[in-house]
């Protein structure tokens, strides 16, 4: 089994180490984007290297970051992290890129397999909904119409208490 590569926590950003074991998670997975030679992955991201035991974060001591310690700060950060973190790795889990999608207003956009960002467009955005929580029909068509006019497929994950994902497709449809 291969070393885990270094990542250091400064604040909110989790820069890799410069290698090309680090540079091989962008070019290989798209995971992060490159910056002057090192990966700079999202709290999503991050945690899902972690559990795959293909990274290690360290603080600015040199300190390895434990998982828990990671989650708790990623939570206090984004208080959805946990129903944000069990669709990205569900999604990432099936062979899938999945990538922020903040510009189309939405959590995240996925790429069929095989398909890279830059190679072609997205086909789904994705929003993650816990179980119990809600959406207006204001909010749900709201989501429908961004889906539709970026031309992407709209993805609802709900997610359960155990961190089980379901999904939910909605499409425009002309009768």
């Amino acid at each position: 089994m291969q070393e885990p590569v270094r990542a250091y926590l400064a604040d909110e950003r989790i820069l890799t180490e410069d290698s090309d074991e680090a540079r091989e998670f962008y070019n290989k997975s798209r995971y992060g984007k490159l910056s002057e030679n090192r990966v700079q992955l999202s709290f999503l991201e991050a945690m899902y290297l972690m559990e795959k035991e293909k990274l290690v974060v360290l603080d600015r001591r040199g300190k390895e970051v434990k998982k828990d310690a990671f989650l708790k700060k990623a939570r206090k950060l984004s208080p959805n992290f946990w129903v944000r973190y069990a669709v990205f790795k569900d999604i990432r889990d099936r062979g899938y890129i999945i990538k922020t999608a903040l510009k189309f207003g939405a959590d995240f956009r996925i790429y069929d397999r095989g398909v890279k960002p830059g190679e072609d467009h997205a086909k789904w955005i994705v929003y993650p909904v816990h179980e119990s929580g809600h959406l207006t029909w204001y909010e749900f068509a709201a989501k429908n119409r961004v889906a539709h006019s970026t031309k992407k497929r709209l993805l609802i994950g709900v997610v359960d208490d155990e961190g089980d994902v379901s999904y939910w497709e909605v499409r425009w449809m002309r009768p």
